[in-house]
C-alpha cells in the first residue's frame, strides 16, 4: 500500500518528496522473490535488512542506483491502526499503473501521528491539513475521530479543524 508524502500529494497538496513509502505484508519465505525483482546492478536491497525488518516489524530501504530514488518499505505490524488502514486501502491509477493506496482518512491520521511522534513536524501536519481541505465532504469523520482518540492525537486534530480553510 502506497502511503506517506507521495500519497498526501495525490490526496491533498502536491509537494516534493525524497522517498516513496510503502506498507507491505511480507513473510520470510517471500524475501528471495523480492530481492530477485530488483537486480543488484540497478538497485541496492540488502536481504539481511529485510529479514531484520520482518522480525522487528520496522522498515528497510530499496535504492535505485541509477536514479538515486529511495523506497522505504514499512512492514505491516499487528497494531490495530496499522491493520485497519491496510484493510481500508483502495486501488488507484498512478503513473499508468494500478496501485493500492492509503485512504485519505488514514493518510490524515498517519500524518498527524507522525507529527506527534516527531515532536511537532509542521510538514507532516500541513500534509494532513491539505488532505482534509481537499477531501472535505468525502471523509468519514466518525472513523477519523475514533482513531484520533485511540492514537491520542486530539490536540493536533483540533488544531487541524481550526486551521482548515474549507470552501463550501
Amino acid at each position: 500500500m502506497l502511503t506517506g508524502s507521495l500519497v498526501s500529494s495525490l490526496q491533498g497538496e502536491p509537494r516534493s518528496t525524497y522517498d516513496i513509502d510503502v506498507v507491505i505484508a511480507i513473510q520470510n519465505s517471500q524475501v528471495d522473490e523480492l530481492v530477485e525483482a530488483f537486480p543488484p546492478v540497478d538497485f541496492y536491497l540488502d536481504k539481511e535488512s529485510i529479514f531484520d525488518a520482518i522480525e522487528k516489524r520496522t522498515m528497510f530501504n530499496l535504492i535505485d542506483l541509477k536514479a538515486g530514488s529511495k523506497v522505504d518499505f514499512w512492514i505491516l505490524t499487528e497494531e490495530p491502526f496499522d491493520k485497519s488502514r491496510f484493510s481500508r486501502r483502495h486501488s488507484e491509477e498512478f503513473m499508468g499503473m494500478k496501485m493500492q493506496v492509503s485512504s485519505p482518512e488514514d493518510t490524515i491520521l498517519a500524518k498527524l501521528r507522525w507529527a506527534k511522534i516527531s515532536g511537532g513536524s509542521e510538514k507532516q501536519f500541513t500534509d494532513a491539513l491539505r488532505i482534509y481541505e481537499v477531501q472535505y465532504g468525502r471523509l468519514d469523520i466518525d472513523y477519523i475521530e475514533y482513531w484520533v482518540r485511540e492514537l491520542e492525537i486530539e490536540s493536533l486534530w483540533k488544531r487541524l479543524k481550526n486551521e482548515a480553510e474549507i470552501i463550501l
